[in-house]
């Protein structure tokens, strides 16, 4: 029986209407990232002989460290580590304490109370609103950004308000401008630095800011700090929980999926305030049984030994040089961020004499179809593409080769900005 078919029964009057109720699968959208896969494909399929450059990936290029590996190789072998993990393991927690203190200054983390792994740190955005959110409670979100949290916050019932995230304010939301009466009903504020897709950095000041207008209005901090300890050029790994005050207010996701490689692998870590910890734990403890100890300990290894994560800054920090100037060479207005392996650049307004570009997903588009280069549009808060340097290449020489490709395929046009 077909979809088609399906959709004729029963069951599609079934369906919850967070998910579009009897109207579900007949919705004719097409979701940005599927435009971005089958603009790749008709590319490829049209230009066979034609590499394509993919800036779009939102993971990284490599395997997780020699060591990891191995280490979860000697602990997948051991039959005491074959059962459930539950809300996690000591030896995992006492590594993610530490490595908060070392790492990111972070000091008076309770490794017991105020730290739980998570299957990635997805999940644990998805879990957390079901700690909060009642119906009618309010979730201020950032947009650009990573709309999860939001979409469980829907889920329940709940309202989701977007603050954006534009230049002219470095990227970081203002949050005085929020409205008063959102205010009072917000239970949560979402807030992820180093930024995905901006590459934004947050700064004390800032999170002082947050933190004070958290404790006036009564809201719940989640800082999302994937790619936290991806810093360039100096800057040390920052965290809201180095904050003064921060663990009053809120909690802080780790995940060792960027900073590690490790995407596959699926851990990470909340910490912060105990009783977020704490309700966070019994929502989890019905949600899951837990990652895999093996790689708990694996990812405990990782760190435990934070000089990976340095290295991989340190390729990230180079192939961001060679884009950044690259990109400047041909007239885009770019400029290196200070953490993540993102590059976000305004969209021109088109090719002098040629074709316009009314939005970022045109300019994206064109860049799929006519020069094998994909990136990811945003729309958000201006026109602007993301572009990554996660992309596939072995080596500096290799690196080199693949940003002078894209520079070669883009100044065969002139853009106009």
């Amino acid at each position: 029986m077909s979809v088609e078919q399906y959709q004729s029964t029963f069951i599609q009057e079934q369906f919850a209407s967070r998910i579009g109720g009897s109207n579900y699968g007949k919705d004719t959208n097409i979701y940005k990232f599927e435009k971005i896969k089958r603009a790749k494909a008709a590319a490829k399929k049209a230009h066979p002989d034609v590499e394509l450059i993919d800036m779009g990936v939102g993971e990284p290029d490599e395997m997780a460290d020699a060591g990891i590996v191995a280490k979860l190789a000697e602990e997948a072998a051991k039959p005491e580590n074959r059962g459930y993990a539950d809300n996690g393991i000591p030896e995992f927690k006492a590594a993610a304490a530490k490595y908060l203190k070392e790492v990111f200054s972070v000091d008076g983390i309770d490794a017991e109370s105020e730290v739980l792994h998570t299957i990635g740190a997805k999940p644990a955005l998805a879990m957390l609103p079901t700690v909060f959110i009642n119906p009618g409670d309010v979730t201020i979100m950032t947009v650009p950004g990573y709309p999860v949290m939001g979409t469980h916050t829907k889920y329940l019932g709940g309202e989701v308000y977007n603050i954006k995230l534009t230049k002219e304010n470095n990227f970081l939301p203002d949050i005085e401008a929020i409205p008063e009466d959102i205010s009072k009903r917000a239970k949560l504020l979402y807030l992820n630095y180093p930024n995905n897709p901006t590459g934004a950095a947050a700064t004390v000041e800032f999170f002082e800011k947050v933190i004070a207008w958290a404790k006036k209005y009564n809201v719940v901090v989640v800082h999302d700090a994937p790619y936290a300890a991806l810093t360039y050029d100096g800057v040390k790994p920052f965290s809201f929980l180095s904050v003064p005050g921060a663990k009053d207010v809120g909690v802080e996701l780790h995940s060792l999926s960027k900073s590690f490689n490790m995407t596959g692998w699926r851990i990470g870590f909340i910490a912060g305030n105990p009783l977020i910890v704490k309700a966070f734990g019994d929502v989890k403890d019905n949600s899951d049984s837990g990652q895999f100890i093996a790689i708990q300990k694996a990812a405990a290894y990782g760190l435990n030994n934070p000089q990976i994560t340095e290295a991989i800054s340190a390729k990230y920090s180079r192939r961001h040089n060679m884009l950044v100037a690259a990109l400047n060479e041909i007239g885009f207005r770019a400029e290196k961020p200070k953490g993540s392996f993102f590059l976000y650049v305004e969209a021109p307004k088109g090719i002098v004499g040629g074709q316009r570009f009314e939005s970022a997903e045109d300019f994206s588009q064109y860049l799929i179809r006519e020069k094998l280069i994909s990136t990811v549009p945003w729309e958000d808060a201006g026109k602007f593409v993301r572009f990554s340097v996660t992309f596939i290449a072995q080596g500096e020489t290799e690196e080199a080769r693949v940003i002078d490709e894209i520079k070669r395929r883009l100044t065969d046009v002139q853009f106009e900005f």
